[in-house]
């Protein structure tokens, strides 16, 4: 489908990633300005941060908030991509530390995920608890989006390897694995395992909103043995260089990705029309107080 659509893009991720993005933005003569917004879900991990990048709309939000005070579980999933949606966004770009679990996923690499594995267990992963919604998520990344990113990474100008596809493993966390979890998670299909990237690539595909997610490696887990003679405080020295070069080498992938936008504005995310046929319930029976209430997500399906 072709089209010249409106493109506002959501950046999810570190502080460092998104007040780098902003400084960028900044130094091309861009303004950035700090956005406060209220959802029915209480207030976002941290106030949202407006910018622009070749004359697209760009907000960046901190997932785990300013300080990283949020743990994984703790993450207002549901307040984040709200607060995303009702500001116009229309593609989420996430990122996040991961560990590895093969051999050739190399550390302070990058890998543009294409498929999920959600176990997780305590978190609230939809937004219509009042109704039966079922979306569509067999492919839980937007193919458009992941399109636009690998061919960037092909314009791109570096060493750092960034993989074509990659299987994520969403564990709930907060502890790290332990040995046996990680071998099971490699004979799931696993190829990198984080915490963070359920239920928020479900909640954006529920909000209609385009999402695709760039992991960052930064060690190999423990599925595979550490150096013995090596200290933990020069294996945790490694584990931050390694995301510190990934998330360098995440900055340059997302500015290249982003001085054109062309190919996002020229065909339409299958996330888009997520809803089209994703409420099951009779919409006449359902709570008009709670079709109001999320509005913003799901109103246009309404009369």
């Amino acid at each position: 489908m072709s089209g010249n659509r409106e493109i506002v893009l959501g950046v999810i991720g570190g502080s460092g990633l998104g007040e780098a993005l902003a400084a960028e933005g900044a130094a091309a003569g861009e303004t950035a300005e700090s956005v406060a917004v209220e959802t029915p879900f209480g207030p976002p991990s941290s106030p949202i941060v407006k910018t622009a990048w070749h004359g697209t709309d760009v907000y960046l939000l901190q997932r785990h908030g300013p300080g990283h005070v949020f743990n994984p579980t703790a993450v207002p999933y549901r307040a984040n991509i709200y607060a995303l949606k009702s500001l116009g966004v229309t593609h989420v770009l996430a990122s996040g530390a991961v560990g590895s679990l093969r051999e050739h996923l190399h550390p302070g690499q990058l890998v543009v995920c294409d498929q999920l594995i959600d176990r997780t267990r305590k978190r609230a992963n939809t937004f219509y608890e009042h109704a039966a919604v079922h979306v569509e998520f067999a492919e839980p990344f937007c193919p458009v989006m992941r399109r636009w990113l690998l061919d960037a990474a092909q314009r791109a100008k570096g060493d750092t390897v960034v993989h074509d596809r990659g299987t994520y493993v969403c564990m709930e966390g907060p502890a790290f694995s332990t040995k046996a979890e990680s071998e099971m998670h490699r004979q799931l299909g696993g190829d990198v395992i984080g915490m963070t990237a359920c239920p928020e690539a479900k909640l954006a595909r529920e909000a209609e909103l385009a999402y695709a997610l760039i992991a960052m490696p930064t060690d190999y887990d423990c599925w595979k043995p550490h150096d013995a003679e090596a200290s933990k405080t020069s294996l945790l020295e490694e584990i931050i260089g390694n995301l510190k070069h990934a998330t360098t080498a995440n900055l340059a992938l997302m500015k290249e990705a982003l001085s054109d936008v062309s190919s996002l504005r020229g065909e339409k995310s299958p996330a888009h029309d997520a809803l089209a046929l994703g409420v099951w319930s009779d919409k006449t029976k359902i709570d008009p107080n709670e079709v109001r209430r999320l509005g913003i997500l799901w109103g246009r399906h309404f009369d």
